[in-house]
């Protein structure tokens, strides 16, 4: 019980996660008097990184660096605008289309939304849309990222739990692609109430343009997404090759990269990936002290107790973790839970893991953008100049969008193994 007060009151002293966790498993040992476990701490901390599906991550968001400063980003915002802009609230569609092109690039939500804020939103308010309409909509987007594969919580989840990562970006596809309709209808719902202004299609010589111009940035997932499901390449390999074609697209077919912007670029991706990589190790210390504990066979046992319906289980699942991400971290979060929910779930109640996970991993990024942590939440905000309050609001509908997504996902397993 000390040492739950002590990781609740690190927690809203406001001290970052990774220096909870870790200072929180150092209580534990010194606490339960147990010191021999000070031998193991240390290589615990490392033993968490020790896998070569997590290589994937840097390379991830490097490509995703890559991409923006290469123009990669604004040639698939083109693209969009061919199929969706001349709708009502047609920038809105567009918004959301370019959010699921770059959602099967980027892999991380934040970096995704920090980008697409950046984008978009301008342009939005140029159109007569309002700022916290159109932020919201960029933060929503951010949310289909960690779903649409490539996926760094996948590519963690997968690891954690001994599956094959390539096959967690396949369970992804059907739930990906049922959250951006689930979205669609958010936004002609929404733009039926305000009356968004009518969009402007593009000419038949803008549109040739934008498909031609569009086809070497679509390369990039393809590349990802090919290498993957033809097996040339694993995930890990798919992300270097996709950096490398970010570079050489963005170098010499549109020639907006600079040679001389490539330390800044690293330097951003070696900054980003180090705080998501030292949160692993130390999210896996305290995951480490939690399965000491006995914590998975005390939760099983408990839950068991509650009921023995698979889809009931799930709902239970989803009600805890919604809590656990308001707080946590989605990358902390998943490292805990995974140990101690996955036995439960697969002996006690035969559910596959492919579903586990995509049901774990889309609730828990669901509190990226959930008071009171809601780190997408307060990117967005910094990155618009919008009162965090104003944006959730405007949310709310995608947020009930994204449960349903998940209440769907839930009962119907084939949604996630349909693919497999």
């Amino acid at each position: 019980m000390s040492t739950f007060i002590v990781f609740l009151s690190l927690l809203f002293l406001g001290i970052p996660i990774a220096l909870v966790l870790a200072l929180t498993a150092l209580w534990y040992i010194f606490s339960s008097g147990n010191l021999v476990l000070l031998d193991s701490y240390s290589q615990q901390l490392f033993s968490a990184l020790e896998s070569y599906g997590l290589l994937a991550i840097p390379l991830f968001m490097l490509t995703g660096e890559l991409m923006n400063e290469g123009g990669l980003t604004k040639r698939l915002i083109n693209v969009a605008r061919v199929f969706v802009g001349g709708f009502y609230g047609g920038l809105a569609y567009i918004n959301l289309a370019a959010n699921m092109m770059m959602a099967s690039i980027m892999g991380s939500a934040v970096a995704q939304i920090a980008i697409m804020s950046k984008a978009m939103v301008p342009e939005m308010e140029k159109e007569g849309y309002n700022k916290p309409f159109s932020t919201a909509i960029t933060a929503a987007g951010g949310l289909l990222s960690p779903i649409i594969p490539p996926s760094m919580i996948f590519v963690l989840f997968g690891v954690l739990a001994q599956v094959p990562i390539a096959e967690m970006f396949i369970a992804g596809i059907l739930p990906g692609l049922l959250m951006a309709g689930l979205f669609f209808i958010v936004i002609a719902l929404v733009g039926l109430v305000h009356q968004y202004p009518k969009g402007e299609w593009p000419t038949s010589e803008q549109r040739k343009n934008y498909l031609l111009m569009g086809i070497p940035a679509g390369l990039v997932p393809l590349i990802i997404i090919g290498s993957i499901m033809t097996g040339l390449a694993t995930p890990t390999e798919s992300a270097a090759l996709a950096s490398i074609a970010s570079l050489l697209i963005g170098k010499y077919v549109y020639k907006d990269f600079q040679f001389s912007h490539l330390f800044d670029v690293l330097k951003r991706t070696a900054i980003n990936s180090s705080m998501v990589l030292v949160l692993i190790a130390t999210a896996g210390l305290f995951g480490w002290v939690i399965v000491y504990e006995q914590v998975p066979q005390t939760a099983a046992a408990l839950i068991a107790q509650q009921t023995k319906d698979p889809f009931v289980f799930l709902l239970i699942v989803v009600g805890v973790l919604l809590l656990v991400g308001m707080v946590l971290d989605g990358i902390a979060a998943l490292i805990l839970v995974v140990p101690i929910l996955l036995p439960v779930a697969q002996q006690q109640f035969g559910i596959s893991p492919h579903q586990f996970g995509v049901v774990v991993s889309l609730t828990l990024v669901l509190g990226l953008l959930t008071p009171p942590v809601g780190a997408g939440l307060f990117v967005a905000s910094s990155m618009t100049n919008t009162p965090p309050a104003q944006i959730f609001k405007a949310l709310l509908p995608f947020i009930l969008a994204t449960i349903t997504a998940i209440g769907l996902i839930s009962w119907l397993p084939w949604l996630a193994t349909g693919l497999l």
